[in-house]
């Protein structure tokens, strides 16, 4: 039986994820700051190991505790991580080192971990965002963290692969999960703090070709193909789950 190891993976994005991979036969092992009991409930398979992706030794611990209780990790995925827009005026040293520790930093020191314990055959995603492949107004510390990743996921396809180990992202735009509903609040948003629920709506009808959003489960879908056989020969790749916002 297989097992997936996830950050980030008792909420938002994070949790249609681990639930996809549990529903498909998966272990799944939740990394995350804080247990809130989602692990919990999807019983006998799942486990929760608490987890600080900004510290590399608390990946090392996520993957060997992986390993003990399994007996092997075959899908990494380094999901934890936030979103949140600022003006370039207002950005100091702490929002910076927050945002970059986090979704950059946090997403390299999974994917060594991960590069430790992984078979060949094995595979690493990376949830990045469309905004790792597009700049956007008061977004440029989110946007250069997401960027960041689409890099590392090209060159460490390229380290790993004479391993057998592939490595992609998932670009997803706007999920609706609490997370990015919090972040829409924000006056610097695109929402400008206003009705989250009507921009969203808007930006979907206007921006999308699909004319809709892209849910959880939708991610959660794009990662388990990038996992399974059917996807042996994809690597490097940042794989777009948008309904059509950016073309590519």
């Amino acid at each position: 039986m297989k097992t997936l190891v996830i950050t980030g993976g008792n909420k938002g994005i994070g949790a249609s994820i681990a639930q996809a991979f549990y529903a498909a036969g998966y272990h799944v092992v939740i990394g995350a700051r804080q247990d809130n009991g989602f692990a919990a409930k999807l019983p006998f398979r799942a486990k929760f190991v608490r987890t600080d992706v900004r510290r590399e030794k608390d990946h090392v611990n996520l993957a060997q505790e992986a390993l003990s209780w399994a007996g092997q990790v075959d899908v990494y995925v380094n999901c934890a991580g936030f979103s949140r827009w600022r003006p370039l005026s207002a950005i100091d040293e702490k929002f910076w080192n927050e945002m970059l520790d986090t979704n950059l930093k946090g997403t390299l020191w999974g994917c060594k971990a991960a590069a430790k314990v992984l078979r060949k055959g094995g595979c690493i995603i990376n949830i990045s965002s469309l905004a790792g492949k597009r700049g956007g107004v008061n977004n440029s510390a989110y946007c250069a963290s997401k960027f960041g990743v689409t890099g590392l996921t090209q060159a460490l396809a390229k380290e790993l692969g004479p391993k057998g180990i592939r490595v992609n992202a998932v670009c997803p735009v706007y999920v609706e999960t609490a997370g990015l509903m919090k972040a829409l609040k924000e006056k610097s948003s695109p929402a400008k703090g206003k009705n989250t629920a009507a921009y969203l709506k808007k930006f979907a009808q206007e921006q999308s070709a699909l004319q809709r959003l892209p849910s959880g489960q939708d991610v959660a879908n794009a990662c388990l193909f990038l996992a399974s056989d059917a996807a042996a020969s994809v690597t490097g790749q940042s794989l777009n789950v948008d309904c059509g916002v950016l073309p590519q």
